[in-house]
């Protein structure tokens, strides 16, 4: 995955013919009408999503996006497949990171859900990306147990993802998640076995969030649109730190991502000396 371009221009095209700007969320994210996961999001049975180096992006940089599509953060998917993905990617690409390779997983609650993670494949591509998240089922779901299953990214990415990054440069890829929610405390073998297929270990998410953090950054973005974000902000400050942000409104999102990525990248290039490595990058 992850050989063909990021074209802008094609995707506002592309975007302006399928009517992105004015369909609703329901005629765009068509599992919503089918109640169900489509089969290729299932994780069920996957071994590994892999982000691979090719000709067309030989230093390619992992980046996992998980979006909690619970009922308070359903609407994400819907304004980023609008406006804000090609914000996004081309914010990253324009910053200077010509490689980037972004995976989207969506996140429930699964002691509750039906389909609390979805899974989609590193692409690079415009209309790739395009496809992964309206294949998203928005389930808007969770329950009242405080919390949703964000450490199931970090099960995803520690134990069920494989880079080129990671393996031929020992270089860490990025893990965002994005919600509302406290994190669920542990996730059990049973349900790790729902949910893959196998599973032989119960983990807490400190665990988990420490296994993610060999292969990836690990980042939360807290979104502050309610007195439940608000209290849920304090404990995920206490886990993250500085990798918590902070935001009130949802649109900023791919801004901060965006911000994230090409502060990560020109960091890289100064520490090696690798000012080739800056061409283009905005100064931010």
């Amino acid at each position: 995955m992850g050989s063909t371009r990021y074209d802008i221009d094609a995707r506002y095209d592309r975007a302006s013919k399928a009517g992105y700007g004015t369909k609703s969320a329901g005629e765009i994210f068509t599992q919503n009408a089918k109640r169900k996961a489509h089969e290729s999001m299932n994780p069920k049975g996957i071994s590994f999503r892999e982000s691979r180096d090719s000709e067309v992006h030989p230093n390619s940089i992992p980046i996992i996006l998980g979006l909690d599509v619970t009922g308070s953060m359903g609407h994400i998917p819907y304004e980023l497949i609008k406006e804000g993905l090609p914000k996004l990617m081309g914010g990253i690409i324009q910053g200077g990171v010509p490689d980037p390779a972004l995976l989207f997983l969506s996140i429930g609650d699964h002691e509750c859900d039906s389909y609390p993670l979805q899974v989609g494949q590193f692409e690079s591509g415009d209309e790739e990306l395009d496809m992964w998240l309206t294949r998203t089922y928005i389930e808007s779901g969770g329950g009242g147990n405080a919390g949703e299953s964000y450490l199931l990214a970090w099960y995803f990415a520690a134990f069920h993802t494989r880079t080129d990054a990671f393996e031929k440069r020992n270089q860490k890829g990025l893990l965002f998640t994005v919600g509302d929610e406290p994190c669920l405390p542990v996730l059990s073998a049973s349900a790790i076995r729902e949910i893959m297929g196998s599973g032989q270990q119960t983990y807490t998410h400190l665990e988990l969030l420490e296994a993610a953090k060999k292969k990836y950054e690990v980042y939360h973005i807290s979104v502050l649109h309610s007195d439940q974000g608000i209290r849920a902000d304090r404990g995920w400050k206490e886990l993250l730190g500085q990798n918590c942000i902070s935001i009130e409104d949802h649109r900023e999102i791919p801004n901060v991502i965006k911000e994230i990525i090409c502060d990560k990248f020109k960091n890289q290039a100064l520490k090696t000396n690798d000012l080739s490595g800056l061409d283009g990058i905005q100064m931010l």
